[in-house]
């Protein structure tokens, strides 16, 4: 039960910190992909007379996460993933930090044996005044709210 006069707001999506092994990257302005899923098996036993299929689980499936940030000379990513393209698979863990309004940690996401996919730098176009964006789509094996 609420303690009488004590709100529980939820917290704002826009606070939040990106760690890849343990180490705080610049600022992303989006973190997109955070789902798990899990495959169904229909299955019917030979001798069940209710002729009512039963679900079971199967496969568990991780989508892949999404990470934006406006450009800076931080090369780290595209280092990493520069590693991936010679053929050397480099696995991290990754953390997603959710924050409150007083910039302290109140869940923890974690992702277990990523890596870079996917990198792109851009787009680039002279008729606006848009910050130039590094985007990166992390592969893994295992998201878990700890």
């Amino acid at each position: 039960m609420a303690e009488t006069g004590k709100r529980d707001d939820p917290y704002q999506q826009f606070n939040f910190l990106v760690e890849i092994d343990g180490i705080a990257r610049a600022g992303f302005m989006e973190c997109t992909g955070t789902t798990t899923d899990t495959d169904t098996i229909d299955y019917r036993e030979g001798n069940d007379i209710s002729m009512n299929v039963r679900k079971l689980s199967g496969l568990r499936k991780y989508t892949n996460i999404v990470l934006k940030r406006g450009y800076t000379q931080d090369k780290s990513l595209w280092d990493w993933r520069k590693k991936i393209i010679n053929g050397a698979v480099e696995r991290r863990s990754a953390d997603i930090i959710l924050l409150n309004e007083n910039r302290e940690e109140v869940l923890r996401w974690r992702v277990r044996e990523a890596w870079i996919s996917k990198w792109d730098s851009g787009p680039f176009n002279a008729k606006t005044n848009d910050v130039v964006m590094e985007t990166v789509e992390l592969v893994h094996e295992g998201l878990e709210l700890v």
